[in-house]
């Protein structure tokens, strides 16, 4: 048990070890790339490499200095004014404060340095020479300055990006499940609906009409959850649902389904049945005017079409639920947008197929 409670403790002192090595390693290198910028003959010659120490000792505390307090002014406006909303105070205020911080951090490096190095006694301390030296980190904490502002701004930017990008997801999927939902309950409502008329009719159709419904309502039980269907599955549920509605209409309704290639395409689950629902529940079938539906692939689109011949005080079949929950469903899915098509005697329903990188 103690060796357990332990591992978090140890996991957080290895980071502190990790990155304090890395900062280290960081400014040495900076303090040896300023020598090298200040003098580059001095890493030619042992005697001079050894003078140089004194300075890049100097070099490399003013360079810690001048990192950890970038980090550090940058850590304490991150959560107070967001570069997002607010960039350009961000700016000033970020800048005013490190350049404050950097001057009487450079300031008092140079007056310690120099005071290490006998340049002065505590009695005559050449205030003026001191900060005229101070300009020098000054350059240094420009430099700093630009690097820590941009990574700010970076990584405030990416975070703001993510959390827009997730937002975004999750409102789409709970628009998206909340179109789904509808499906249900309104598909077991017409059927149930369509049922309750027959039972009065036939009684062994309504065994028949039970047990294709239950195997129908497996199909919808089984892709609620899911975005995309594959197109095939869709085609067996289409066949299944008319050959249902086959036993409730017999000769008044005819339906004709010619897909020849359906591999790797897609449909928002359930739009077929949307759609053919839509047909029956809007179009006259009658031995006088039999219902003729026809699904057929055109190129990258699914074509379901039905005889236009709307009931009495429907000049056209309503899109009701249907229609109105696939073109939201699209529209969540992809850029990809259903087309509807109305003549005198066909209503035409075009859905394009989706693949899954369309996703």
């Amino acid at each position: 048990m103690t060796r357990i409670a332990l591992e978090p403790e140890c996991s957080d002192t290895q980071s502190i070890w990790k990155d304090f090595r890395k900062f280290i390693l960081i400014n040495l290198a900076i303090a040896t790339i300023l020598q090298l910028f200040y003098c580059p003959i001095c890493f030619l010659n042992l005697e001079y490499f050894i003078k140089l120490w004194p300075q890049f000792l100097f070099s490399f505390v003013v360079s810690m200095a001048l990192s950890w307090g970038g980090s550090r002014v940058q850590e304490f406006w991150d959560p107070r004014i967001s570069w997002i909303k607010e960039p350009v105070k961000r700016v000033l205020v970020s800048g005013i404060t490190y350049l404050i911080y950097a001057f009487l951090v450079s300031y008092v490096i140079v007056f310690l340095y120099a005071w290490w190095d006998d340049q002065f006694t505590l009695d005559q301390i050449p205030w003026r020479r001191i900060l005229d030296f101070s300009f020098t980190p000054m350059t240094i904490a420009m430099i700093f300055m630009a690097i820590f502002t941009s990574r700010s701004w970076l990584l405030e930017w990416r975070k703001s990006a993510i959390e827009a990008e997730q937002l975004r997801s999750s409102r789409l999927a709970s628009q998206y499940q909340s179109l789904k939902d509808q499906l249900n309950p309104h598909f077991l409502f017409n059927s149930l609906n369509a049922l309750s008329n027959l039972v009065y009719e036939d009684a062994d159709k309504s065994a028949s009409f039970i047990q294709k419904l239950s195997k129908i309502y497996r199909y919808v039980l089984d892709v609620q959850q899911e975005e995309l269907v594959e197109l095939d599955r869709e085609l067996e549920f289409a066949k299944n649902y008319l050959e249902l509605q086959k036993i409730r209409f017999e000769e008044n309704l005819g339906f004709s389904i010619a897909v020849p290639n359906c591999e790797g395409c897609f449909l928002p689950p359930l739009s077929l049945q949307l759609l053919l629902e839509n047909a029956i529940k809007h179009n006259i079938a009658s031995q006088d005017h039999p219902l003729f539906i026809q699904i057929l692939q055109k190129e990258n689109e699914v074509w379901i079409s039905n005889t236009f011949q709307p009931k009495s005080g429907q000049k056209e079949p309503s899109a009701g639920v249907g229609l109105e929950n696939i073109r939201q469903r699209y529209k969540i899915l992809s850029d990809k947008t259903p087309e509807v098509t109305k003549t005198e005697n066909e209503f035409l329903v075009r859905l394009p197929l989706l693949k899954i990188d369309n996703r």
